[in-house]
């Protein structure tokens, strides 16, 4: 089996990082940065974040599995003093591969500058730099609001529990194949009305956004930071690539909802 270790960088994860590079030597498995079957991520879920967007391209092929060296995250899901038992298990254990959806992103400018593709393991934001964000939105093809705010979050199932949960979304289970649609601060008079609350949008449908105003605006893909001009349009859907975690033991998600936002 080939594997790479992903590191947040500070002293603890890098030497914990070393730890389970040298024990997965010692099993004979091959260190291989370039085609991982299996990335191993100590840090935190900004870490993971990180991992996932450099391996993109081999999403089908490859695995990633987390240790957490802070808080306790929704994609670390190991602790520092399970590295022995986490290595075992990689090296011995046939894992069980869990598949969630992850967020297409196209980007379509005026001119003719190509199309901009990327994948969200949490979420895109488009948030406006001064004034009010002025944009169509549609579904389906069909126009079912011109919002006005400070900005909109599409958000996945993963991410749920992030941003979006921040802006008053729901928090909704990872293996469901939908994005949510969250509103930042809309603008709601009698002149100008948006419907106000989350939008859950199923696999089939897609969104797009077309801007209305000239208000250059930022467009995040998950900690990756864009800013936007000359847009067309924005389109988000379920992408047809998936994200692949490598489970070794049942990891409840509910249990972790109540441990990060309920239980002390």
């Amino acid at each position: 089996m080939r594997f790479t270790v992903r590191s947040r960088g500070d002293h603890d994860s890098n030497m914990i990082s070393q730890r389970i590079k040298n024990y997965l030597l010692e099993f004979s498995l091959e260190f291989d940065p370039e085609s991982p079957d299996i990335v191993i991520s100590v840090g935190g879920d900004g870490t993971l974040l990180e991992a996932f967007h450099e391996y993109t391209h081999r999403l089908s092929e490859t695995a990633f599995v987390g240790v957490h060296t802070g808080h306790l995250g929704f994609y670390a899901d190991w602790q520092p003093e399970e590295v022995e038992k986490l290595v075992i298990h990689i090296a011995k254990t046939p894992f069980k591969v869990v598949e969630y959806p992850v967020l297409e992103v196209i980007i379509r400018h005026n001119g003719e500058r190509k199309s901009e593709r990327f994948l969200a393991l949490n979420e895109c934001t488009v948030k406006s730099m001064e004034g009010s964000l002025v944009m169509d939105l549609e579904i389906k093809g069909d126009l079912f609001e011109t919002f006005r705010g400070d900005g909109l979050c599409i958000s996945t199932p993963s991410g749920s529990t992030a941003y979006n949960k921040a802006l008053g979304g729901a928090i909704l289970h990872p293996s469901l194949s939908t994005i949510q649609i969250a509103e930042m601060a809309s603008i709601n008079n009698r002149v100008y009305r948006t419907v106000g609350s989350p939008l859950v949008l199923p696999q089939h449908h897609t969104c797009l956004l077309k801007p209305k105003n000239n208000v250059d605006f930022q467009v995040t893909i998950d900690h990756l930071t864009l800013l936007q001009q000359e847009v067309k349009s924005i389109q988000y859907r379920v992408a047809e690539e998936k994200v692949r975690f490598a489970r070794f033991r049942p990891f409840p998600f509910w249990k972790r909802v109540k441990e990060s936002f309920i239980a002390e």
